[in-house]
């Protein structure tokens, strides 16, 4: 897939020093940050239509979601022209909004609910490992997070200032856990704008 892009002219061609990286190397996923619509023509394949599709789960016991999700879906390691793989380490759009607006009706205060925010330095260009941040605010405001101006991410973690719940997007995975009493669980698993799953094994 990701070869084809680049012959076509869709994509740059990724280098380092005068290596062709495209020619040597495999894609494995849809790249880092904020996923962005690919554009007319294009909709979402959700994971549990691809499961049906392949009979591999959605996510397999002991994992978490990531690259190593859908190995049958694949050709030595590359997905097909027609998929186009989420990016790692954030949540798109429309997922972020959906969630928190889920996240403030199951919060004590509901929009009013003081929450912290926390970007990895790996989100943030890897450069600061020694200077950390912790950005405080309202819940009903935390939409504006997904459009932080020095991070192409949303949040990394993102929590209750009591407690009640916390949410945590890893760099590396294509999905964000989220954990909190079983009200807010239910109805994330319920939710069809939200793709989520439980994993037992992660308690």
């Amino acid at each position: 897939y990701h070869r084809a892009r680049v012959a076509d002219g869709s994509v740059r061609p990724s280098m380092a020093a005068d290596v062709g990286l495209d020619a040597v190397g495999v894609t494995l996923g849809g790249g880092l940050g904020r996923a962005r619509h690919p554009g007319p023509g294009w909709r979402r394949l959700r994971w549990a239509e691809l499961a049906r599709r392949t009979g591999d789960p959605v996510v397999p016991d002991g994992q978490l979601p990531s690259y190593r999700c859908f190995p049958s879906a694949t050709k030595d390691g590359s997905w097909p022209l027609g998929t186009i793989p989420p990016t790692e380490g954030s949540l798109d759009r429309e997922t972020w909004n959906r969630l928190v607006a889920v996240l403030v009706r199951h919060s004590p205060a509901g929009p009013d609910t003081r929450c912290l925010a926390y970007y990895s330095p790996l989100t943030l260009g890897a450069t600061d490992f020694d200077n950390l941040h912790v950005r405080e605010g309202r819940l009903g405001d935390a939409g504006i997070l997904y459009d932080h101006s020095e991070a192409d991410f949303s949040p990394s973690n993102l929590w209750a200032a009591d407690r009640s719940w916390v949410l945590c997007t890893d760099y590396d995975l294509w999905g964000t856990k989220v954990a909190g009493r079983p009200a807010l669980v239910g109805a994330l698993l319920n939710d069809s704008g939200i793709e989520a799953v439980r994993l037992p094994w992660a308690h």
